[in-house]
């Protein structure tokens, strides 16, 4: 196991970010929805226990379908609050859009400091004292300030209602809390979801891939500065519409956002809650710029990118339909029958990810 595995692996098998059913019980949830749909047969569609991007739900008594998506974003709001609370709510624009919606309008709660004490904003914001000579100091009214500003401008480039939401100054941590709510209409006569479903799919990515949103190789100690990930307005918007474009061809037969871990996270439990495999070539990738490694195009979590899954006889289709927007697009790999997914970078392997590690693997990644 290298280091990038290690990373990928742990990402994907410990952190809480993809396995929160070790401290949350589903299957509580899913005992009271099974109830709650006495009342409303066949209304929830997709529920917790999916391990989707989001939730979509049926209007009782209409062929509505409306998709929603929870998403937070408070550790990375300490060394950059305006960007973070943007991409939070761009993530979650993202994951309403994978299940095939339109999102309409979102909710925030922020809960931070009494706004006259100070906070320190930067590199260093987690430390409380700053040694490298880039961080602000502010009050937590400024940064409150800067958090507001960047939900209401991803909003905005979206076309997205602020709808309502929630605030507190009753927090006493370095971390403020960004919770981020959407919901969305469905524009696909079913939802999309994320599991891999035939061997031989052919895996499209759309958008470019840059060095930020590094927080899985920070927290693995493969680079010595956390670089969340940066807001991108006007590319969010271009893949929103592509997407949207791509799904009403109805070709689409998988779809996930590029969130946490990126191309390796997105690829991988796709494969994994398909019950298949995957290949990946990520020279293919599109860059945002030069000097990128591997290992960072396998797991740089930058802004405004999408993952669909088509069968090989309607790539073609798929990809004339994404290019009436200005994204760029490849065709990174292919699902296989396989019990890994293999990710090669010019003919050299970077990382073999096994659908379910091995008691003696999960055992080192926990260490």
């Amino acid at each position: 196991m290298n280091k990038v595995e290690k990373a990928l692996m742990h990402a994907l098998f410990v952190h809480l970010h993809h396995n929160i059913d070790t401290a949350i019980d589903f299957s509580s949830f899913k005992r009271l929805n099974d109830k709650v749909d006495a009342t409303w047969p066949g209304a929830l569609l997709v529920g917790p226990d999916a391990n989707d991007d989001a939730a979509v739900v049926k209007i009782p008594g209409t062929d509505t379908l409306v998709a929603a998506k929870m998403e937070s974003h408070c550790s990375p709001c300490v060394p950059r609050p305006y960007d973070s609370a943007a991409t939070g709510a761009g993530g979650a624009m993202r994951d309403v859009v994978a299940m095939g919606a339109r999102p309409i309008f979102l909710l925030d709660f922020i809960g931070t400091r009494p706004l006259e004490e100070k906070v320190l904003v930067g590199p260093c914001g987690f430390d409380g004292k700053c040694t490298c000579g880039n961080c602000v100091e502010m009050t937590s009214q400024e940064r409150l300030n800067l958090i507001l500003q960047g939900v209401r401008d991803m909003a905005d480039s979206m076309d997205v209602f602020v709808a309502g939401g929630g605030f507190s100054t009753s927090f006493s941590d370095i971390v403020p809390a960004v919770v981020i709510s959407v919901v969305g209409k469905q524009i696909s006569d079913r939802p999309l979801t994320k599991p891999a479903k035939s061997a031989g799919d052919k895996i499209i990515i759309v958008g470019e891939t840059g060095t930020d949103g590094n927080d899985t190789l920070y927290r693995a100690g493969l680079v010595s500065e956390l670089r969340p990930a940066v807001a991108l307005f006007a590319e969010e918007r271009a893949t929103m519409e592509a997407s949207i474009a791509a799904i009403r061809t109805g070709r689409i037969k998988a779809c996930s956002d590029l969130g946490a871990a990126g191309i390796g996270a997105a690829v991988c439990e796709s494969a994994r809650y398909g019950g298949l495999g995957a290949k990946i070539e990520l020279s293919k990738a599109p860059l945002r710029e030069n000097d990128i490694t591997p290992e960072e195009i396998l797991i740089c979590e930058t802004q405004a990118r999408m993952l669909f899954q088509v069968a090989p006889e309607h790539v073609d289709e798929v990809l004339a339909a994404l290019g009436t927007q200005d994204v760029k697009t490849a065709v990174l790999g292919e699902i296989t029958d396989d019990s890994q997914t293999v990710f090669e970078y010019n003919g050299l392997t970077v990382a073999v990810i096994p659908r379910e590690p091995s008691p003696e693997q999960l055992k080192m990644l926990r260490e």
